[in-house]
């Protein structure tokens, strides 16, 4: 009886093996599953008949069953996991794991019923790695394509399918290549139709680097009148604008004073094709080009250029220079007209001088900008025409001087001490000893004519006042226009020579400069200079009383203000008629040590100014020619005799009575022009704030 149980618990046993090994492969092994596990198979013992009992009738084992029951679940325990450290063990297990934590979050359980089965998932990967050496999942496409073409090799009609394949492949990047190439083949031909190449009628022209001397003859853009109609010209300049219009273009090229128009439009009999009228298009405003065509005379004046009875029909177009360089400003901003007088006294103010928008609601140039930039400010036709003038004034200068017999001296800048006193100086370190930058040629200019036996010289150069003053007829360096010549009895010798000289130079402007006239007066109007023959004289007493006689405070031993000065010159013109005089018998204190005092009042000395508009242009006086006189008032303005001993030596061997007198260039200049500000008229002018271009 006993031994008939045994074998039911021997069948107990293999039917739990069975059952925990079917387990293994289905379910997780987690707290929860073994749980479940263990469920099932109470289960199966409480559905068997079989029940082990002692003698007594009470539930018991004998030991050997429990040993025997020990070492089934050791050897049961061995096999799972020896199953388990196998690939297929591993893979099986990993694939349970992943459904059951599929099954859950696609029921939506809380993460914690699941998060047990996932950590364990990722920890039999780790053991699939270690156990296989490679990563868990199917094999990457490529290994798979691989394996496939390995392990099955193409079929014949496989064969035939890829290479019509392979073929219509190569034919398409055949045919995509010759794409490429001929798009590329159109654009470089067009941009070099563009750029001219292949054609001689435009593009850039080769570097102007005196290789060859041709038979070509440019035309001056002002010598373009109505009288050349029909003729072919070649004319070059500045590029100042261009303006498409259809199929054509317009231009407007410049040269020195002058401007003309060019018309372009296509024409293909005459050579012009649309990538000359693009090519003209493209070039930058101001580059330098050449334009050939025929003069026509249009049917209404061309009122942008200063050519304006003319047009050239361009058919050739080529570009010398092209500019690189952005434009600070456009050449129609920096041309266009002043809408307001500015005043020509007082101070001014860099800052406030920026570009500006008019009431006309158009830009105009400030002039800090345009000092910035002077050497494209300067081709403005205004410009041009102010210097050219300028240059007129120098030539008119000598012109009328050395038909009187003087002659053009030249002087060292560099002096010893200060070349005149009461004025500020630039000083300076020649070798380890003090010295400065002349105030101007007196001294020198001095020596040559009263002491030298040269009697009647003159000088253009440059001159330095080291005087911080930031008004509108100020700067720290000008160009001095000098005289001096002896004189027989009487400083009035000079002041003919100077009526006559100022004369010579205003008749010269009108006569010489209408042209340049005509483009200072387009973009900064004013009235025609008004003067006297002979030049209007008054003493510096007569000039006081006329100011009191305006109610205007004037002491007759107080030098004129600024703004005094240009009171009495709108007195003098009202009374007189004349913008252009000059007084003499100025108080000797207001005037340098050099100077004759007056014979018979001792207050007053024999000096002079001449006047342009109210304001000072000319300083000069009969100078002291006695030795001792200029020692005297040497020390009256406290100057070292030591710093002009050459000076002073230079007249004890016997000097010539004589006088003379400075202009200042620039200043003349701006008040014939009625220009408000004195930078106008200087090249590149310097002030306290300017040392740059």
């Amino acid at each position: 009886k006993f031994i008939a149980k045994l074998a039911q618990l021997r069948w107990v046993g293999t039917t739990l093996y069975r059952v925990r090994r079917q387990f293994q492969h289905s379910c997780v092994r987690s707290p929860h599953i073994n749980s479940i596990m263990l469920n099932e198979e109470l289960k199966i013992v409480k559905t068997s008949k079989f029940s082990v009992f002692d003698l007594s009738g009470s539930a018991s084992k004998t030991p050997k069953t429990e040993e025997k029951t020990t070492k089934a679940k050791e050897t049961n325990s061995k096999m799972s996991e020896a199953t388990l450290m196998t690939e297929e063990g591993l893979t099986a297990k990993i694939a349970e794991l992943g459904e059951v934590v599929k099954a859950a979050k696609t029921a939506k359980k809380p993460k914690e019923e699941w998060e047990g089965a996932l950590k364990e998932m990722l920890e039999m990967k780790v053991k699939f790695k270690e156990v296989t050496g490679k990563d868990f999942g199917p094999p990457p496409k490529e290994e798979k394509k691989k394996k496939q073409q390995q392990q099955q090799g193409p079929s014949e009609k496989n064969k035939d399918k890829a290479a019509a394949k392979a073929k219509a492949k190569a034919e398409k990047e055949a045919k995509k290549e010759a794409n490429r190439l001929e798009r590329e083949r159109r654009e470089r031909e067009k941009a070099e139709r563009l750029a001219g190449v292949g054609q001689d009628n435009f593009g850039d022209a080769p570097l102007v680097q005196s290789r060859t001397i041709t038979d070509k003859v440019w035309t001056v853009i002002g010598d373009l009148t109505p009288q050349k109609d029909g003729k072919e010209v070649l004319v070059r300049g500045h590029l100042q604008n261009s303006r498409l219009v259809g199929k054509g273009i317009f231009v407007l090229v410049r040269s020195s004073l002058y401007s003309v128009q060019g018309v372009c439009f296509e024409n293909a009999k005459e050579g012009i094709s649309q990538g000359m009228i693009k090519y003209i298009a493209a070039l930058p405003a101001e580059s330098v080009v050449d334009i050939k065509g025929k003069v026509t005379v249009p049917d209404k004046p061309i009122e942008k250029a200063t050519q304006k009875l003319v047009e050239v029909q361009i058919t050739e177009f080529h570009c010398i220079s092209k500019a690189r360089n952005a434009l600070p400003f456009l050449m129609e901003d920096a041309c266009r007209p002043d809408l307001v007088k500015e005043t020509d006294v007082g101070a001014y103010d860099a800052e406030k001088e920026a570009e500006q928008t008019g009431a006309d609601g158009l830009v105009r140039v400030g002039q800090e900008i345009r000092l910035d930039n002077r050497w494209i400010d300067l081709r403005t036709p205004a410009n041009q025409a102010i210097f050219r003038i300028q240059s007129m004034v120098g030539v008119l200068f000598r012109e009328c001087l050395v038909k009187k017999g003087f002659v053009e001296i030249h002087t060292p800048k560099l002096i010893g001490g200060a070349s005149e006193g009461g004025s500020e100086v630039f000083k300076l370190d020649y070798f380890g000893q003090p010295a400065c930058l002349a105030m101007s040629p007196q001294l020198h200019k001095q020596m040559t004519a009263a002491c030298s036996g040269f009697e009647r010289v003159f000088e253009t150069g440059p001159v330095f006042r080291a005087e911080n003053s930031n008004t509108r007829r100020h700067l720290c360096e000008f160009t001095g226009f000098d005289m001096e010549m002896v004189i027989n009895e009487h400083y009035d010798e000079v002041l003919d020579v100077f009526s006559d000289l100022f004369i010579h130079i205003f008749d010269g402007i009108r006569e010489r400069c209408k042209d340049e006239l005509e483009r200072v007066r387009e973009q900064h109007p004013f009235e025609d200079l008004k003067y006297l023959r002979p030049t209007l004289k008054l003493t510096f007493a007569e000039g006081c009383t006329l100011l009191r006689e305006a109610g205007i405070e004037q002491d007759d031993y107080e030098d004129l203000s600024t703004m005094n000065e240009k009171r009495l010159g709108d007195i003098v013109r009202e009374k007189y008629d004349t913008d252009f005089f000059f007084m003499d018998k100025y108080p000797l204190a207001v005037r340098p040590f050099y100077t004759m005092p007056d014979p018979e009042n001792p207050k007053l000395s024999n000096s002079y100014d001449f006047f342009i508009r109210g304001q000072e242009i000319l300083s000069g006086a009969q100078r002291i020619h006695d030795p001792e006189l200029l020692v005297e008032r040497a020390k009256a303005w406290e100057i070292p005799i030591n710093d002009i001993e050459a000076y002073v030596n230079s007249f004890k061997n016997g000097a010539m009575p004589h006088g003379g007198g400075g202009i200042g260039l620039e200043r003349v200049i701006m008040l014939y022009l009625g220009l408000p500000n004195i930078r106008k008229s200087a090249w590149f002018p310097r002030d306290p704030k300017r040392i740059a271009p």
